[in-house]
Formats: structure tokens, C-alpha cells, sequence
């Protein structure tokens, strides 16, 4: 087991993390019990930022509006070497025109978790439409498992 704070968060976990592109988010509903949702996420290991797409209207969403503190669990294929970082999430703007800055970031999230789409003009309507949104944290703390 290990962990560190702030900037000397262990490059060991944070590498592990940006190797992978699945894991658990953890947040806290309003009567402080954890909700953990399944998500795709890309770590961005120049900017040291973890982004996430989310739509306006989930608990997650309205869990971080309410109480930034956020917790990604990320586990290897065995299940036996893990990383939890933790962090204070920011919010981008809900999507409401195809060219706008949360689309652009939108498309920096999916280039990092899918690499480049087949359709862009097909992807940036669509985050629109779903109203779709970025959450993006840096690591403030991280612990966890590696093994290897």
C-alpha cells in the first residue's frame, strides 16, 4: 500500500492510471452515502488531469454540483493491483453548440479514452444532444495495490 499528497503523488499510481481507461467513480449523495458509477476517463499525464464525460441530468452530476470531492478506483484485469485518486472535481458548461469550448474538451476526453472518431461533425451533435458535460479533476491523493 502506498499514497502521497499534492504534487508528490505517487508517479508509480498515476502511471497505472493513465495506462488504463475504466474505473469506478465514487461521489456523495446528499445524504452522504457514496453513489459509484462505472465510467470511461482519460488522464492527461502533461495537465495531470483526469477528464470525464457525464450528462447534465445524472446523480453524479448533481452530486458533484452539490459536493466536489471525487474518488476514481481504477483495478488492473486480476483485480489484485488498484489505484483510488481522489481529487476536487470542476464542472465545464453543459454542451449547447457543436463548436463550443465543452465540445472541444469533449473531443480532447475521447481522443484520450478512443483515439480519433470516424465522424466529428456526427460526435459534436451528438454531445449537444445529450447534453453532455466534462468533469476534470487533478489528483490530490492517491492509494491503492501495485504489484508487478
Amino acid at each position: 500500500m502506498a499514497g502521497t499528497e499534492g504534487s508528490g503523488v505517487d508517479p508509480r499510481m498515476l502511471a497505472f492510471v493513465a495506462e488504463h481507461r475504466w474505473g469506478v467513480l465514487a461521489t456523495v449523495r446528499g445524504n452522504g452515502r457514496p453513489q459509484l458509477s462505472n465510467v470511461g476517463y482519460a488522464y492527461d499525464p502533461e495537465e495531470r488531469l483526469v477528464r470525464i464525460s457525464v450528462t447534465a441530468d445524472r446523480a453524479k452530476t448533481r452530486n458533484l454540483r452539490r459536493d466536489p470531492r471525487i474518488t476514481l478506483h481504477v483495478a488492473s484485469k486480476d483485480f489484485w493491483t488498484w489505484v483510488a485518486v481522489e481529487g476536487t472535481a470542476e464542472l465545464t458548461a453543459v454542451a449547447v453548440d457543436p463548436h463550443d469550448a465543452t465540445v472541444e474538451e469533449l473531443i480532447t476526453y475521447y481522443r484520450g479514452v478512443s483515439g480519433e472518431h470516424d465522424d466529428w461533425d456526427e460526435y459534436r451533435a451528438a454531445m449537444v444532444a445529450d447534453r453532455r458535460l466534462v468533469v476534470r479533476f487533478r489528483p490530490e491523493h492517491a492509494y491503492g495495490q501495485l504489484r508487478g
